[in-house]
């Protein structure tokens, strides 16, 4: 079920290292483009990056925006492909996804859809932030019940919170039109709680690494790369950044701290089309 928790065995004491891959953005067809870029092979160069690095990574996160056609296929190359790096993958939706079709093509023996992880000295809360038909995001209720009754239910373990769109504003004027909505609230609400250290997402196609004060401590804000095409950041017009695909990787240690580096791809294989005013 997918409000089911899952859980890993590993000492408290160890670090929980994670990998978070967002917006693959990936068709049917293999040979499909996004703006210039094969999403499918901009994702398999980054997963294979990942592997050649040799993180020692638990899990990996996806968060959000797999397919771009909402296609069963879509996903299911998804989740086929995700297999490549060989630890348990746990996704999200976003607004490019069709989260009921997403959940019965990508559930497997590698990729899960639950909520809630427990690893080590952490939890990591999937959040839900889509609105059906709408490229801007909202947090329901039940999704602020499943990180109180988290709490509650281990009120000893650290709390990342994961989720497609962006609860604060990122500088880009056309993009921030589609942020979380209620992002604010949710920032306080997690201020709130001395076990949430972070929050981490997609959808902006850029990377950020910023802190907020809270009422326990900072709050650590990261948003990641997209595996193939960039936003320019500081926007305020759609444009396109030259910077390549990459990834995050994250460290929570034991003491609730967070240590993280963003890798992109070398060279220029997957830069986007420049002329483009939207997708």
């Amino acid at each position: 079920m997918l409000n089911e928790p899952v859980s890993y065995s590993i000492a408290e004491s160890d670090t929980v290292r994670l990998v978070q891959v967002t917006d693959p953005h990936l068709f049917a067809d293999l040979e499909a483009q996004l703006l210039g870029v094969t999403t499918y092979q901009s994702f398999s160069a980054v997963l294979a990056m990942i592997n050649q690095a040799n993180h020692g990574q638990h899990l990996l996160l996806a968060t959000g925006d797999l397919s771009q056609d909402y296609s069963p296929e879509s996903y299911q190359l998804f989740a086929n492909t995700v297999k490549r790096v060989p630890v348990p993958c746990h996704y999200l939706p976003g607004n490019h996804d069709d989260a009921r079709l997403m959940n019965l093509s990508v559930q497997g023996d590698h990729v899960f859809g639950q909520q809630r992880i427990v690893i080590g000295k952490w939890q990591i809360l999937m959040l839900d932030s889509t609105l059906i038909g709408k490229p801007g995001g909202y947090l329901g209720q039940r999704q602020f019940e499943l990180i109180e009754q988290a709490i509650a239910q281990a009120p000893d373990k650290h709390v990342l919170l994961a989720m497609h769109h962006n609860p604060v504003l990122v500088g880009s004027t056309w993009l921030d039109q589609h942020c979380m909505a209620n992002g604010e609230d949710l920032i306080e609400f997690a201020g709130q709680f001395k076990q949430i250290k972070g929050l981490v997402w997609g959808h902006v196609h850029q990377a950020l690494d910023r802190q907020v004060p809270g009422r326990f401590g900072p709050l650590q804000l990261m948003a990641t790369p997209s595996t193939c095409i960039q936003f320019k950041p500081q926007s305020a017009n759609f444009a396109l950044d030259g910077l390549q695909p990459g990834y995050r990787l994250l460290d929570l240690a034991s003491d609730g701290s967070i240590h993280t580096q963003v890798y992109r791809l070398e060279g220029d294989d997957f830069s986007a089309d420049n002329h483009a005013n939207g997708y």
